[in-house]
């Protein structure tokens, strides 16, 4: 197996880096819930395989409207969550919810920098071969494979997997293959905060479409941005963040997490690449296989996707 990254590992240009990242149970749609079960147990077979730990159980937090239905979508998967009121998310979390929460314990975080040196870690051991710094210009399908195109040669193979986020839609397109997705670039805050217990993960529905959230930032504090608020972007155009959003973003935190300093440490952005109604793209096409699992929540779902999208490149492959 050949593995083919356009930049180089641990890079900040797309939607992976960082250290942390949410991790929840909570859905609203029953298959989410399901898909989410199947992946805390991927994460947690590859803690072992690593010898670390690697997603941190704080609990997560639904505020809103919309935790009513991430509550019977969880029963009727036999998840169990609790509904608190103002008074007990503030004694047990420290944090200020006006309206209550909805919690589910086995929410939190993933250390996204240390789940993708652990996924590469264990690429590599089962015989994969790296090469940074190598963008794939083109896809051909040809004979009962496809030939790749890169800014270092070419590459001819049985099956290929594009798991290129932003740059995708233009990769795929050399292939005659449509993506249906939109990349936006969100911006991201950081906060110090004041107790040393480490944050629940709180995703609160202000309004509709209006989704703020924060998590844990292992070695800062809080973590917070306003989900699907960035602009549109072309990946390829450096950009800054938002200043109207990471002033939102640390407003809405500070009001929430008493303890948190209202003036952000640092401010950095990530992209997204949007799929109507934020589906996953899970697909094959003859020899290539497609997987576009991001639209802004797709880290957590990466062990039970990768199943998947490996079970398409093997049938690819004959």
């Amino acid at each position: 197996m050949l593995v083919l990254e356009r930049f180089e590992v641990g890079h900040g240009r797309g939607s992976s880096h960082g250290t942390s990242r949410i991790f929840r149970l909570s859905y609203p749609e029953e298959e989410y819930v399901r898909l989410a079960l199947e992946s805390l147990d991927g994460w947690r077979a590859l803690e072992r395989e690593a010898a670390e730990t690697l997603l941190a159980t704080t609990g997560s937090l639904d505020c809103g409207p919309y935790a009513t239905a991430h509550r019977d979508a969880m029963a009727a998967c036999g998840v169990a969550s609790e509904e608190l009121d103002e008074a007990a998310a503030s004694r047990r979390f420290g944090v200020r919810l006006p309206s209550g929460g909805l919690l589910q314990a086995d929410g939190g975080n993933l250390r996204a920098d240390r789940c993708a040196a652990a996924l590469l870690a264990s690429a590599t051991t089962a015989g994969a071969e790296l090469r940074e710094q190598t963008p794939v210009t083109a896809l051909e399908p040809a004979g009962d494979g496809v030939r790749l195109d890169t800014t270092t040669g070419s590459v001819d193979a049985r099956a290929v997997v594009v798991t290129a986020g932003a740059w995708a839609p233009r990769l795929l397109a050399t292939a005659g293959i449509e993506l249906d997705v939109v990349p936006t670039r969100e911006t991201i805050v950081y906060l110090r905060l004041g107790r040393s217990e480490p944050p629940p993960s709180l995703i609160h529905q202000v309004s509709p479409g209006r989704m703020p959230y924060a998590l844990e930032a292992p070695g800062i504090g809080l973590k917070a941005g306003v989900h699907q608020t960035g602009p549109v972007i072309d990946p390829d155009v450096d950009g800054q963040p938002e200043p109207a959003l990471a002033e939102e973003a640390a407003a809405w935190a500070a009001a929430r997490f008493p303890d948190a300093e209202p003036e952000p440490v640092n401010v950095e952005t990530c992209l997204y690449t949007n799929a109507p109604a934020d589906r996953f793209v899970l697909e094959r096409h003859g020899s290539i296989v497609v997987g576009s699992a991001c639209s802004g929540h797709g880290f957590k779902f990466a062990p039970a996707n990768g199943e998947r999208l490996a079970a398409l490149a093997l049938e690819a492959a004959g």
